[in-house]
């Protein structure tokens, strides 16, 4: 099993790709990714053509690019050619790798714009954008798509070969259909399909969450590389373990709770930082608004450890990196209490 493969002109080190995700896919978290768990290729998180357009700052703040996180991929989604040509070339002055066009996002208020998965319905606007794009920009194109809208058009394979003979250079195959969202389970057989239609990257996406998964996909499609998304949520370990095994490593250790602690404090710091780039200097409500996007996930970090779920309740709605270092620290030393009274007793019997 070759290690790595190419987009055009960017060499890809290794099989395993980050997913982009809405609302996790900042730059904190694929930072960390990447330093964890070594991706060979990441994507931002969706940002929107129209928001660009009209100059949205917070979207803008989407598109920044760090050193360490390349390759990169900057995700855009939109139903119009032009403006999506817009963005592209915007993605590209801010020094993006690749650019990656989204239909694949099944949410209402995205579709509804006729953007994202939406675009499985009209073949001639999906190949437009795509040859619009493609000809806005020097660096590679590629496209994620889902299976087709619903389980009565699988649309994926003609619309790739559509896509690769517009330009793409690589597609991404979400191997559920948009009706689906994360319903049921993702059909690899549809991957497999693909791959006998399409010549450029293939990259296999949905329920990968371990290395046997990972393993698995690759050698029942045929694609080149594997996409994990929701697995990493707060477990760059998970990517670590898929990486060592598609490099044919030995597979790291499962991460303490010591680790996990630590690179919850890490995110939220580095989430911290990065909202500092865009405010006003003491700005008092600076962590506020930069914890507040990471509720959902730092209660993760420490799910299924030992008192963990007594826990949820004051992660999900931590205001200060001090208070959110003194729930973690707590929980800590009263887990290493418990391990030591349990150790005790072992010992006395």
């Amino acid at each position: 099993m070759s290690h790595g493969f190419r987009i055009g002109p960017v060499r890809v080190a290794n099989r395993l790709v980050l997913a982009p995700m809405e609302d996790v896919s900042n730059q904190p978290f694929r930072r960390i990714a990447k330093r964890i768990g070594g991706p060979g290729l990441m994507f931002t998180e969706f940002v929107s053509a129209m928001a660009i357009h009209y100059g949205a700052t917070k979207t803008l703040r989407k598109m920044r690019i760090h050193p360490d996180e390349r390759p990169l991929g900057i995700q855009i989604f939109g139903g119009e050619p032009e403006t999506m040509a817009e963005t592209a070339r915007i993605a590209e002055a801010m020094g993006t790798d690749l650019l990656d066009i989204n239909m694949g996002c099944w949410v209402p208020k995205v579709c509804k714009t006729g953007a994202g998965a939406a675009l499985l319905k009209d073949p001639d606007l999906a190949e437009r954008i795509v040859r619009t794009v493609v000809a806005a920009v020097s660096i590679p194109v590629t496209v994620k798509v889902r299976a087709g809208w619903d389980y009565s058009m699988f649309a994926a394979p003609e619309l790739a070969r559509r896509f690769q003979d517009a330009g793409a250079q690589a597609v991404t195959l979400h191997a559920r259909f948009a009706k689906q969202g994360f319903e049921g389970h993702a059909d690899w057989e549809l991957i497999k399909r693909m791959r006998e239609v399409v010549t450029v990257p293939l990259i296999g996406n949905g329920d990968v969450k371990t290395p046997d998964d990972a393993e698995r996909l690759l050698r029942e499609t045929g694609c080149d590389a594997v996409m994990v998304g929701r697995a990493a949520i707060s477990n760059p370990w998970a990517l670590a373990r898929i990486r060592a095994r598609l490099l044919g490593h030995a597979e790291p250790a499962e991460p303490t709770l010591e680790d996990r602690v630590a690179v919850a404090i890490e995110h939220a710091e580095r989430m911290v930082a990065f909202e500092a780039e865009e405010s006003e200097p003491g700005d008092p409500d600076l962590e506020l608004r930069a914890i507040r996007q990471l509720r959902g996930q730092l209660p993760l970090y420490i799910k299924g450890c030992p008192g963990a779920a007594a826990l949820r309740g004051r992660l999900s709605t931590v205001s200060s990196l001090d208070e959110l270092r003194e729930i973690l620290g707590r929980f800590l030393l009263e887990s290493d209490r418990e391990e030591a009274m349990v150790g005790t007793s072992s010992a006395s019997r």
